[in-house]
């Protein structure tokens, strides 16, 4: 197959999800053997740098990349549209440490990509054909497994202790599905998790626009009102537990974390020839996976 990248530019922005600076990306065409290069527009000398598993230094909230005063956050909704679209070659400029959140799914990057379209390029794409199965366990459950296929499967389980987010589960065996199927899928958070994050200015850009939140743990009117003044929403009623907005797939949470899964698995630096099974993934747990396999593909 040959490597494609995007016929012309395209422009998204909006808050970012942790620092609440108002961030614009902009999506260029790249040449062949480029990758997924991010450049940040706004530091002297403006250092770019490819989207890879070598340099993630955080995952509490996302995946960051960083190397020396090259940083940015929030980026494996970007890194998933490129890879499922078929993006191979793109330079990402970006004017702030993270990405834009913009709906908290892949979405509107896919939007944009499908209206600006591809081109081909007359080099190769580099692929790791998975030969015999590689699985990686965490000593917390995490459990990952990477198995021969002839084409790119991603399957996920998710497990929570919640009430009303126990174990679900997503697949995608068809990566052209990913635009219908997985790419509306926002990322989701537990009310009881950022509202102590919210009190002590974190999350400055997160609402109930860019993100699915579940209220499942019953709080005091007083601290639901200031949940809601601080998310920007109307108040709401604390004693009804829930979806705090409507959801774009019935198990969209774990379809989510499909996302996040391609996008992580994509800091590899080359395309992926098998299925991918994730039980309990996460940012820290998919990087860790994606950063040994390519430190095993990179010795032999």
């Amino acid at each position: 197959m040959k490597q494609k990248t995007i016929q012309s530019e395209f422009t998204l922005s909006s808050v970012g999800l942790h620092t609440g600076l108002f961030v614009t990306a902009t999506f260029r065409p790249a040449p062949e053997n480029t990758g997924v290069c991010l450049r940040r527009v706004d530091l002297p000398g403006k250092p770019c740098h490819q989207a890879l598993a070598d340099y993630v230094s955080a995952t509490e909230r996302g995946t960051v990349l960083e190397r020396g005063k090259w940083k940015i956050s929030t980026v494996e909704h970007a890194l998933s549209a490129l890879y499922a679209m078929g993006v191979d070659n793109c330079i990402i400029d970006v004017d702030a440490p993270e990405m834009p959140i913009l709906d908290g799914s892949a979405r509107m990057f896919v939007k944009e990509i499908q209206r600006v379209g591809l081109v081909e390029q007359e080099a190769e794409q580099e692929i790791f054909v998975v030969k015999e199965p590689i699985e990686y366990i965490s000593e917390h459950g995490h459990i990952m497994r990477i198995e021969p296929c002839d084409h790119y499967e991603v399957d996920v389980t998710i497990a929570f202790q919640s009430v009303l987010l126990r174990e679900q589960h997503a697949t995608l065996n068809d990566i052209t599905k990913y635009p219908k199927e997985i790419a509306a899928a926002r990322t989701f958070c537990f009310v009881r998790e950022i509202e102590p994050l919210l009190r002590v200015g974190l999350i400055k850009g997160g609402d109930l626009k860019n993100a699915l939140v579940i209220y499942e743990t019953e709080m005091s009117q007083e601290g639901m009102d200031y949940f809601c003044d601080k998310m920007g929403q109307p108040h709401l009623d604390a004693k009804k537990l829930g979806y705090l907005s409507p959801l774009n797939y019935q198990n969209e949470p774990a379809r989510h974390k499909l996302l996040d899964v391609i996008g992580d698995m994509s800091l590899l630096g080359m395309r992926i020839q098998g299925r991918i099974s994730a039980y309990k993934p996460g940012h820290t747990f998919n990087t860790q996976c994606v950063r040994r396999l390519r430190n095993q593909i990179l010795s032999e």
